[in-house]
């Protein structure tokens, strides 16, 4: 109670409405920031009779204090989860139409071993994926890696690197080409929403050697970066099941035999790593550690 009235205060910096938010009195609120101060020898607050201030070493205290507090919240959470079981539901969603049949592997056997746990299913898109993580709509996602900022599991599926050409560029009739032609043509890039580092490994500003990469124009989903891949306004790295999911008689794939593959896995928000996530990642892995690697 000690650290609950002082991080509401802190927060609130009014008596009057801390005791309000923690259904105490004023009086009750005042007495323990003085115990407090007591113990640690030190002013945690600056009052006068119109403002409360937090001094510098209130303001570290409740720096060190509010992870510290939300780690022990995450974890009474975490084990309230276990002691119910695996119930309730899960929102899982895939990022890309190759990455659905292992979706639904790892969908049913979860639902298989866990029976009292509903399982909603969506696709999500480039420009909110990551949004739907935040936002707490989706709890896991089958995407590529990297995805900044997010917990991931071990790689499910991984694939091979392809240019994406349009059908009547010089490279369309090439057995293979090496990263280094991303130097010699404009490259088309992903929307501004997506994360940093997973458009420095898809669309690097450099090629292996070091040479610029001109960038090309933006889309802003997948089959409009090919719709401008098939216009001529640039070229696209992308994985080699393209060729399967967006066959197009515009646009031509060309394997790069210098890329490392691309690696797809389940990605969640840190803090939303409940037992329902736990044991979806590990059906997930079960379901998908035979497939093999294109």
């Amino acid at each position: 109670m000690e650290i609950e009235i002082f991080l509401t205060l802190a927060e609130e910096l009014h008596f009057g409405r801390a005791a309000e938010r923690l259904h105490v009195t004023t009086g009750r609120v005042s007495q323990v920031i003085k115990k407090l101060e007591r113990r640690i020898g030190g002013v945690l607050f600056e009052r006068t009779s119109r403002t409360v201030r937090l001094t510098a070493i209130g303001r570290q205290l409740a720096d060190d204090l509010v992870p510290l507090v939300a780690g022990m919240a995450d974890a009474l959470r975490r084990a309230a989860d276990a002691s119910r079981g695996v119930t309730g539901e899960l929102r899982v969603a895939f990022l890309g139409e190759w990455t659905a049949p292992a979706l639904l592997k790892a969908v049913a056997l979860f639902s298989e071993r866990h029976p009292d746990c509903r399982v909603d299913v969506r696709e999500v898109q480039l420009s909110n994926s990551r949004a739907s993580l935040l936002d707490g709509s989706v709890d896991v996602l089958i995407a590529s890696y990297p995805f900044d900022g997010m917990a991931r599991g071990p790689v499910l599926l991984s694939e091979k690197r392809v240019l994406a050409v349009a059908a009547g560029h010089p490279l369309a009739g090439e057995e293979s080409v090496s990263l280094e032609v991303l130097a010699e043509h404009p490259v088309v890039q992903y929307p501004e929403v997506t994360s940093v580092a997973f458009k420095r490994d898809r669309t690097p500003d450099h090629t292996p050697s070091g040479r610029l990469v001109p960038k090309g124009p933006a889309g802003g989903s997948f089959s409009e970066m090919l719709t401008l891949v098939a216009m001529g306004r640039g070229v696209l790295p992308v994985g080699e099941h393209a060729r399967r999911y967006y066959p197009r008689p515009d646009v031509s794939y060309v394997p790069i035999h210098d890329a490392q593959p691309i690696e797809r896995g389940p990605v969640w928000l840190e803090g939303n790593t409940t037992e329902r996530v736990r044991e979806f990642v590990r059906a997930a892995t079960d379901a998908t550690e035979k497939l093999p690697s294109a």
